[in-house]
């Protein structure tokens, strides 16, 4: 996606790095500058395995998350516009494990036994889960367009009430965690009639903690409410998620019906359409931010790497050499908060770059704190100076390198041709209504709006704007939406209002009060007829 060879003044740099894309540029840094921290330290033991060259070059991903009988694997179909192989859709459980949508040539599907062994795919250390999940995962590969910018991974139904407490023999969180630090975006997909979060969704939703900024919210099956319920139902997921995301920040949520099918209740209609359409225009962006959603996230890494170096390094150093070592151990555990705020201050980290103290409490339970290493500032420099010079060279040239190409889109399936026709949003709506009419739309309601015209005393068929200023204020729109109403209806640019243009005016105001935008400039088919000639003066 990008290109580019890291010169400086037409040489290399200092250490001999040439890299041929920004992709190959952070695989770099981070085996060179980051893995060796990670290994000395055992970060991936206590957080996350190590990263492999397929995690740097996939495609952009995004993961599915919600309970049963929400529509996820509908959702996938809707984007496609065609069912993938293993696709199975019911009300009750029907995907009982992860399948990977990809774009593969030959359709088919690939057992995650096989998956994991494969180089080219993201997904090698999955082994880690054992055949409980690998029996449950697979790979559904098939020539979409869709699927050449973008992967998607659909998740098995979040199960709730006696359901849940079934184990599913393998651990759903960690995995949703795996998934979570490696995807572009996360969309959490809930049913307009089962606004429940049940404990096991609790813990999926909370296994995501750190991942808020790829987040989304589809409230789907929105049709099947009327509005008042529409309002409550929204109102109620909002109040749910509030106690699990925990956050001040509010959840982006899409109101809609994801599916190809008639909608049951149209009087949000419009509203359906818009929010379909921001979604839309949110995944398509996917592609143009992967290397600087990469970039982010090694970022993240490389601060918790560090942080867990420090962590490491200081209880290895408060651990006695001979006698005592068990005593110590179960101390410095349960000082652990204590330790964290005394590292806090010494190194000047922080607070949210620490990992979580209980689970960093549990899994220090398993280790031999005589045997961790100690502190390598060298290491620790190695990482500072990435995050210093290289990560921001990085930053510049992947700014440098969208400047010179166009953006990648996402195209095809459901988003191929959703913004043009008489179909897309907004067509035949708004400033856009009348455009394909012979006659100025604004001519149908010109006797009501001659009526007003005429009370506000016209002088050689003109009103002043002091006259028209009143009038127009009584729709209570802003002085700045007015001044420009006024600007785009006064087409002879005198300061006055003929009847054609006060018309103009009243139909922009009542577009205004529909909740429609105005253009910055009036379209042709909104220019009346008796100025259709007439040109503005030039500007100075």
């Amino acid at each position: 996606m990008f290109s580019w060879v890291k010169q400086e003044h037409g040489s290399h740099n200092k250490e001999g790095e040439m890299y041929q894309t920004v992709t190959e540029g952070l695989q770099t840094l981070y085996s060179k500058k980051l893995l060796p921290l990670e290994e000395t330290y055992l970060f991936h033991d206590f957080h996350s395995p190590a990263l492999e060259p397929a995690d740097f070059q996939s495609k952009p991903m995004v993961l599915l998350v919600g309970q049963y009988s929400t529509g996820k694997t509908t959702f996938i179909r809707y984007l496609l516009e065609q069912d993938f192989p293993g696709m199975r859709i019911g009300p009750e459980p029907t995907t009982d494990g992860f399948i990977a949508v990809m774009y593969g040539e030959n359709e088919g599907v690939v057992p995650g036994n096989a998956l994991v062994v494969d180089s080219k795919k993201p997904f090698r250390k999955l082994n880690a889960f054992g055949n409980a999940f690998l029996n449950r995962f697979i790979c559904s590969q098939m020539p979409n367009q869709v699927l050449q910018s973008i992967s998607i991974i659909d998740t098995p139904g979040i199960l709730s009430g006696e359901k849940q407490r079934i184990s599913r023999g393998y651990d759903f969180a960690e995995v949703l965690r795996w998934f979570g630090e490696r995807v572009d975006r996360i969309i959490l997909l809930f049913d307009a009639h089962k606004l429940d979060i049940s404990d096991e969704f609790s813990e999926a939703i909370r296994a995501l903690k750190g991942q808020d900024d790829k987040i989304r919210v589809v409230l789907n099956k929105a049709d099947q409410v009327d509005t008042q319920q529409l309002m409550r139902v929204y109102g109620a997921l909002m109040w749910s998620l509030g106690k699990v995301i925990n956050t001040p920040e509010v959840v982006r949520v899409y109101l809609g019906s994801f599916w190809a099918k008639p909608l049951q209740n149209t009087e949000n209609r419009r509203l359906f359409e818009a929010e379909s359409q921001d979604l839309f225009r949110d995944i398509q962006s996917l592609p143009r931010n992967a290397a600087l959603r990469k970039l982010n996230d090694l970022i993240k890494r490389a601060r918790l790497a560090k942080v867990h170096a420090y962590i490491i390094s200081y209880l290895k150093k408060e651990m006695p050499t001979l006698f005592g070592r068990e005593k110590k151990k179960e101390e410095l555990i349960m000082r652990l908060p204590e330790i964290y705020t005394i590292l806090q201050r010494e190194h000047h980290i922080s607070a949210g770059d620490f990992p979580n103290v209980n689970k960093m409490q549990d899994m220090l339970q398993h280790y031999d704190f005589h045997k961790f290493p100690s502190l390598k500032m060298k290491l620790i420099e190695s990482v500072d100076k990435m995050l210093a010079t290289k990560i921001a060279v990085l930053m510049a040239m992947i700014r440098e390198e969208e400047s010179k190409q166009p953006a990648p889109f996402v195209s095809g399936g459901a988003f191929e041709g959703s913004q043009d026709g008489p179909f897309g949003q907004g067509y035949g709506e708004g400033i856009s209504a009348g455009a394909d009419a012979e006659d100025w739309i604004v001519s149908r309601d010109k006797h009501r709006y001659d009526e007003i015209f005429y009370t506000l005393m016209p002088v050689n068929g003109k009103i002043t704007g002091v006259n028209a200023k009143k009038e127009m204020m009584n729709s209570r729109l802003p002085n700045t939406v007015l001044g420009k109403i006024w600007k785009l209806a006064d087409c002879d640019q005198d300061g006055m209002l003929d009847d054609d243009e006060f018309a103009l005016a009243q139909h922009l105001i009542k577009i205004k009060l529909e909740g429609y935008e105005l253009p910055s400039e009036l379209p042709d088919h909104l220019v009346p007829p008796s100025h259709q000639n007439n040109k503005p003066p030039d500007s100075p």
